[in-house]
């Protein structure tokens, strides 16, 4: 599924796996390989290793040896997070979208870097702050926003939202994101808000207990973010917060095709 994904986003499929022999290879292999390494949570080394003696893997790759595993790391540094969303999006089709979305926000912690590098790269925060866009129905995570800083969650939603306000039917969240401007934009795009009011009135109160039947599945969220907790995830090893979140767009995109396969 990795190997379709990444030949289904590249312009020429069909270019061998390494034209240039073993100094060079196919974008669609650089694409899938990354994000087959996220799979086997493994090191560099340990990925080039793995490799090396799984050639039935390595095959369904077209290729004879595995690459250096310096390779590896320089493909994670150069697929731009632009490149990442749309293959996000793809991702999240395949696992299928229907429009009914949850958005929700989560930490994941940076205890990989060591106080020696924080210091010298001028950052004291251990967290960051994860947003995703995940659909109720299917568990597809369909767009997701980072940030180290702390920035409130309705205009972290607005933002979210307007990236993908077109494939949106409705859109869940809890008080954290109850901002009006946020539940107007949703409206003028034909989206249902099923946002929760900070209950300060009984009107507020009232509009929540309208939405709560179908306000039920924005837990949902939560069960995402559990999945990809798993086995240890919740640290991320990449040392510069672009790299984290990379790798971390890399984790989503693998969740969407473990979906889109069960």
């Amino acid at each position: 599924m990795c190997r379709d994904l990444a030949k289904q986003h590249v312009d020429d499929p069909d270019v061998p796996a390494a034209p240039d022999g073993a100094d060079g290879y196919a974008e669609w292999v650089q694409i899938a390989l990354i994000l087959y390494r996220v799979e086997l949570e493994k090191s560099l080394r340990e990925t080039e290793d793995y490799l090396n003696e799984m050639p039935g893997v390595l095959a369904v790759f077209d290729l004879d040896d595995a690459p250096h595993y310096s390779s590896f790391c320089r493909w994670e540094n150069e697929y731009r997070m632009r490149e990442l969303r749309r293959l996000l999006r793809t991702s999240a089709e395949q696992a299928g979208w229907s429009g009914e979305a949850a958005i929700d926000a989560s930490g994941f912690q940076r205890d990989q870097t060591s106080y020696h590098y924080r210091d010298r790269a001028d950052f004291s925060f251990q967290s960051m702050k994860t947003t995703i866009l995940i659909d109720v129905n299917s568990l597809a995570i369909k767009d997701v926003h980072f940030t180290t800083q702390k920035a409130w969650d309705g205009h972290i939603g607005m933002q979210v939202f307007r990236r993908n306000a077109e494939d949106l039917r409705v859109l869940s969240a809890d008080a954290n994101y109850s901002w009006s401007d946020l539940r107007e934009e949703c409206r003028s795009n034909s989206t249902r808000p099923l946002i929760k009011h900070r209950e300060q009135t009984p009107l507020q109160k009232a509009h929540n207990a309208r939405m709560n039947e179908d306000y039920n599945q924005r837990w949902m969220s939560e069960t995402g973010f559990s999945q990809l907790k798993e086995d240890d995830g919740e640290k991320l090893r990449s040392r510069s917060w672009h790299g984290q979140f990379r790798e971390f767009t890399r984790k989503c995109i693998i969740h969407n095709l473990t979906q889109a396969a069960s």
